[in-house]
């Protein structure tokens, strides 16, 4: 398996932005092609690419902290409630307002309504490809 880029045959919106092995896994890069900032995620040794532009209010979403989200259930006979620390390493949080995204699907868990636009990525030949 050859590592140089000159023998991948990329199409012209294709852009290699990295080695794969200089993306570890919980490591995130962001790169700036054809005037975008993409940030470009190893969860779980799966990539995962979105826009740096949270759907809030603009913000750096990309930038911003990749932890873990509080889950709750409320038992109405009881009135208690239970909260519970999950998907550690999953969970984009915009650094602006905290807005928090599922960065494995682009889902938004502050609001139904909302979701990051996937951007194609791929592991190919040891190169990570982005393609807009």
């Amino acid at each position: 398996m050859s590592t140089n880029t000159h023998d991948l045959a990329l199409d012209d919106d294709e852009h290699v932005v990295a080695k794969t092995d200089e993306l570890a896994e919980g490591e995130r890069l962001i790169a700036l092609l054809d005037g975008k900032e993409i940030g470009v995620f190893n969860i779980g040794g799966e990539l995962y690419a979105y826009p740096n532009w949270c759907a809030h209010q603009g913000g750096p979403l990309c930038e911003g902290m990749l932890s873990g989200t509080v889950e709750g259930e409320f038992d109405r006979d009881s009135l208690e409630t239970e909260l519970e620390w999950n998907r550690e390493g999953e969970i984009l949080s915009c650094p602006w307002h905290g807005w928090e995204f599922d960065a494995t699907s682009g889902d938004c868990l502050v609001d139904d309504g909302c979701r990051l636009r996937s951007i194609p990525v791929r592991d190919e030949s040891g190169h990570v490809v982005v393609t807009l």
